[in-house]
């Protein structure tokens, strides 16, 4: 059922209605599960119709608001309302058999989660306070292991002194380290999702944030998109809270989507201490089990929840829906790219609040421009906070001309002096540093000197990373792995070298020059589950790491108190994307990282190694100006018909025979140039020419703002339906991508 619509008629009794989930039968042994879109009581023409054969749970799992959603989803990213339910569904909410007893109705249990309690002779204040002053010297983490779990006791007024484990900041090692010691008590519990009580412990709110509340309560009111634009470290998230807090309280649902669930644990954590008992998280890191409770749980939930999500959490089901907050709404992550729908979430929740008729606010430190666009337009209500929250101050920023230090014998490695020096005062004042560098791995590549050869993977083209750790090249697309060769394959030389560096290599340095400093990396190398990344951040948290290395992991949803200082190593690779975003999100990335600096009282310090010094994106940021910035790359984008002044839709084809591409590529483009003219551009080869064994070519279509987007829909449509009639051309894949 991923694709068309299909018809089936309805036996009396079965009370099946529009949103259910019911299985069919396809062929002789097929089940599936499908979604009820409608019912009629006109008989189509058909020969022979199958029945449905039996209803799954006991409520819908598509609300009329959803069926609007899909819709609008299937229409606008030009798919299949089938292939809108592939990605929304999760697996356990759409199974499928080969017999119709494997799917009888399932028990599907509530979640349970682990609750931990001091055992009875730790109970009483003066026992613990005892055991501490014994042990504390000896054994200083499981003494404040201890002492947070009575206190949280405390706090939530546990008569029986157990706590949710998920509440506590406290490493797994310890927690099983604390059972074996027989000091703690262990249960599993049902869950309790909804609370009873609406008071909350808000933070307490600055008169600009107060401010910024109004104006967002104005916006809704005006049934406008707020897009609430705060500098980092300007109290967004207590922003957030007061928003939630007045949803819950009126018995509706808010929709919290990030870019990433693991590298905001610090913010789930948060929203968990205040609105326990009402907040779920859902992404993809989830069992196909939880993922499951948590849908079919919320499809019969009455209300005052709080889901914090990925982008996918927009298919969640809500029936009073009050508040969505888009948080970091610049990010890249919420556009969905791999498989269709190849939705945008942003834009998605902005079609959500108005079918809901919810409270929007998209916020960011570095809004997208597209989003910056509609708010210059009136169609969305801009929102300021400009300076930090309590007693923050913005970092300073200072711009480290590489080739200047090289000429001048003022750098070691990749470290220029003004770095090294800034590193060093750092470390002496016990406080930590943050060095961002978006490359994993040792080297990005090796060469060999003597003929230039360089290894490639096979099967996408690509130059392979040098990892270190394992002695072997590896392609970041496909996973491809070959050992370091220490002969060139090509000339049969001995003259291999690494070229460039990565994070693997800069912690290898930076533990060289600085050999008494804790050094630590974060990236998806280190990160490998969600219990190696806490790990990680919880060291870095608690000051037991001095140096963190890390990708563009380290660049949002943290806040550190002990960072002073922030270097970019290479900021010139974040300025070469051959993409038109390419200054947009440089700048956007170097503001985030920058703003991981002095988040407290301390004003920090941020390093940019760059050979390019006088570029515009360097420029700017070094300035913080985001709206000089803004201007100037809208003016470009105006010039050359680029969002947000267009919608750009990407047809992709992919074959493993090079020429036949060439020729279905060609054919596609020449049909919509009859459509379209000069807005087509193309076919070229895409920026990855070869992934995973096949050939990619790509089309662009402008489609000029304004212009209607359902007429360009359906000339495309029409286009590929007669490029389609070649039969040579079948075995070509096509896939579009709108606003790409």
């Amino acid at each position: 059922m991923a694709q068309p619509m299909y018809t089936f008629s309805l036996n009396e009794g079965l009370g099946v209605q529009v949103g259910d989930a019911v299985v069919v039968q396809f062929g002789s042994s097929r089940f599936y599960t499908g979604i009820v879109w409608s019912i009629t009581d006109e008989k189509p023409d058909y020969p022979r119709l199958k029945s449905i054969l039996k209803k799954l749970y006991t409520t819908p799992l598509l609300t009329p608001t959803m069926q609007r959603l899909w819709e609008w989803i299937a229409e606008y990213y030009m798919c299949t309302v089938g292939e809108v339910m592939r990605m929304a569904l999760p697996s356990l909410a759409k199974p499928s058999a080969t017999s119709l007893s494997d799917l009888d109705e399932r028990s599907i249990e509530p979640p349970t989660e682990r609750y931990i309690a001091l055992v009875e002779e730790l109970r009483s204040e003066e026992a613990l306070a005892e055991y501490v002053t014994k042990n504390s010297r000896r054994a200083p983490r499981r003494c404040e292991s201890l002492d947070a779990i009575a206190a949280l006791a405390i706090e939530r007024n546990a008569e029986d002194g157990f706590v949710p484990r998920r509440l506590l900041g406290i490493d797994n090692d310890d927690i099983i380290a604390l059972r074996k010691k027989s000091l703690i008590r262990t249960e599993e519990r049902i869950a309790q999702r909804v609370a009873n009580s609406a008071e909350f412990l808000c933070p307490t709110l600055s008169d600009a944030q107060n401010i910024a509340i109004e104006s967002i309560r104005e916006a809704h009111r005006d049934k406008r998109v707020a897009l609430l634009h705060g500098v980092t470290g300007s109290g967004k998230t207590e922003t957030y809270i007061h928003l939630i807090a007045e949803t819950l309280a009126e018995g509706k649902d808010v929709l919290m989507l990030v870019p990433e669930i693991v590298i905001t644990s610090q913010l789930v954590e948060r929203l968990e201490r205040i609105f326990e008992g009402r907040t779920t998280t859902y992404h993809s890191r989830l069992t196909p089990l939880r993922r499951g409770q948590t849908f079919l749980r919320l499809a019969s939930s009455s209300g005052g929840e709080l889901v914090v999500g990925v982008r996918s959490s927009i298919f969640l089901p809500a029936r009073n829906l009050g508040l969505i907050i888009v948080d970091e709404e610049h990010d890249a992550n919420y556009k969905q790219s791999d498989l269709a729908p190849r939705y945008h979430a942003r834009d998605c929740a902005v079609v959500m609040g108005r079918l809901y008729d919810a409270n929007v606010v998209l916020g960011s430190a570095t809004p997208s421009l597209e989003s910056y666009t509609n708010t210059l337009s009136g169609k969305y209500r801009y929102v300021e906070l400009t300076e930090r929250w309590g007693d923050g101050v913005l970092p300073e920023i200072v711009v480290s001309d590489t080739i200047r230090a090289v000429k001048r014998g003022e750098r070691k490695t990749h470290f220029n002096f003004d770095l090294l020096n800034d590193i060093s005062r750092t470390l002496a004042a016990k406080e930590q540093v943050m060095l961002f560098q978006n490359r994993r791995g040792y080297s990005p590549y090796i060469q060999c000197r003597t003929c230039g050869y360089s290894p490639r993977c096979p099967h996408c083209n690509v130059t392979l990373t040098q990892h270190k750790a394992s002695s072997r090249m590896e392609c970041h697309y496909c996973g491809y792995t070959m050992p370091t060769p220490s002969v060139c394959p090509n000339c049969e030389i001995q003259d291999m070298a690494l070229m460039g560096f990565g994070t693997e290599k800069a912690v290898e340095e930076i533990a060289r020059l600085f050999p008494e400093a804790r050094v630590e990396r974060l990236d998806s190398d280190t990160s490998t589950s969600e219990r190696a990344f806490k790990q990680i951040v919880h060291t870095f948290e608690e000051g037991q790491t001095d140096i963190l290395v890390g990708t563009q992991i380290i660049t949002k949803g943290f806040d550190f108190k002990g960072v002073s200082t922030v270097g970019i190593l290479n900021a010139d690779n974040l300025l070469s994307t051959p993409d038109f975003r390419a200054s947009e999100r440089a700048f956007q990335l170097m503001m985030q990282v920058a703003g991981r600096a002095g988040r407290h009282n301390d004003r920090g310090r941020v390093i940019i190694q760059t050979s390019q010094p006088k570029h515009p994106v360097i420029t700017y940021v070094a300035s913080g100006d985001y709206h000089a910035m803004a201007r100037r790359e809208l003016e470009e984008r105006r010039a050359f018909g680029y969002p947000p002044y267009s919608h750009l839709i990407r047809i992709m084809l992919r074959h493993s025979d090079y020429e036949l591409l060439r020729h279905a590529a060609h054919h596609n483009a020449t049909l919509m140039r009859k459509k379209f003219g000069s807005r087509v551009m193309g076919p070229v080869s895409a920026a990855l020419e070869m992934l995973r064994g096949e050939h990619r070519a790509e089309i662009l279509i402008k489609i000029e703002a304004g212009a209607s987007m359902q007429r360009a829909r359906a000339m495309i449509r029409e286009a590929i339906a007669e490029w389609q009639q070649k039969q040579e051309y079948k075995g070509v894949k096509l896939s579009i991508d709108v606003d790409a």
